[in-house]
């Protein structure tokens, strides 16, 4: 898979990064006005406007700059509240990127994968010893999949823990190959953490795509007929965490009987809509485990947030395609 990614544009360099003229404007209204930040804050919620403190830290260090709608309409209010000249901070902001499904259709192409490169992919499954896994008939299948997706406070995407269950079609299987793309490849490669009956054998990283190829070594082999259950867990560093483009989503090469995937959300953001989506029909993406940003045509359905913060979405028989959740704030 993978993906997530927040709405706004994000640092992650321990060292600080020069500010930008919106964040050093709105540090110097924001130390002009006396007001702390939860303050801000409480003036804002008080005039319909709800950012994070965490947020308004971000934004005043230049680490995030606001992107999306509500954001944008946020400052507008900031901007009142600091009693600066309206338009003051907004005209310091460049242009959002396009961002959602229409921008994820307009990328994808039915050769490619969907967040890198093809030929990024191949020469990670040359270092690793898997120079055809992409077009080689594989004896291991996928029956069942189940990701945890965690969104953080700041919209980004803290961790990602999926549970696999596969039976093999022949003798000795011992392995299965994940690839993981990065929903922001400046955030850096993720922690990858191998929790029950697997080990992490040979790993390769494009920094620069932000794509991950690593073996997931079995405990056993395993021998035709028999199923094997594998929890592994993907860790990003944070806050700021990783942009992910307020999505999740998997890219299956190969049919899966069952795919369930959760969105859980801090309880500070929480989004006001969220929608699973689909596409279904062959994709040359990133193996069976490969997390990309959405396809087109999508079916598209509302969910509902539950009482946990979060929303389910399951996939039946589904594949070749992409099957997703996406949000917004």
């Amino acid at each position: 898979m993978v993906a997530g990614s927040t709405a706004d544009r994000v640092t992650t360099d321990d060292e600080e990064e020069p500010r930008t003229a919106f964040a050093t404007a709105l540090r110097s209204a924001i130390a002009t006005s006396g007001l702390s930040l939860d303050r801000i804050q409480a003036r804002l919620l008080a005039r319909g406007a709800s950012v994070s403190v965490t947020a308004l830290s971000y934004w005043q260090s230049g680490k995030r700059q606001p992107e999306r709608q509500s954001s944008l309409s946020a400052v507008r209010v900031l901007e009142e509240v600091l009693a600066i000249p309206a338009g003051s901070l907004l005209s310091l902001l460049p242009p959002p990127r396009p961002r959602g499904a229409s921008s994820r259709r307009s990328r994808a192409t039915t050769e490619q994968p969907l967040t890198f490169p093809l030929e990024a992919l191949q020469a990670l499954l040359e270092k690793v010893g898997a120079p055809n896994a992409l077009e080689q008939h594989h004896q291991l299948k996928l029956v069942g999949l189940h990701d945890l997706c965690e969104i953080a406070e700041d919209g980004g995407q803290r961790a990602v823990t999926a549970r696999a269950v596969f039976q093999a079609g022949a003798d000795g299987q011992d392995r299965w190959l994940l690839v993981y793309a990065q929903g922001d490849p400046e955030a850096g490669p993720p922690v990858l953490n191998t929790l029950r009956n697997c080990h992490v054998g040979r790993a390769e990283v494009d920094d620069e795509h932000g794509l991950t190829v690593a073996e997931l070594l079995f405990d056993r082999p395993i021998d035709r007929g028999e199923t094997h259950l594998i929890e592994y867990s993907l860790t990003n560093p944070g806050p700021p965490y990783p942009e992910c483009r307020n999505t999740h989503y998997r890219e299956f090469r190969r049919p899966v009987r069952e795919y369930l995937l959760e969105i859980r959300f801090d309880p500070d953001t929480i989004p006001t809509k969220c929608w699973q989506y689909s596409a279904h029909g062959p994709s040359a993406g990133a193996s069976t485990s490969g997390l990309g940003q959405g396809s087109s045509p999508l079916d598209r359905k509302e969910l509902t947030l539950d009482q946990g913060s979060g929303v389910h979405a399951v996939a039946l028989d589904f594949g070749p395609g992409v099957f997703g959740i996406d949000w917004e704030y």
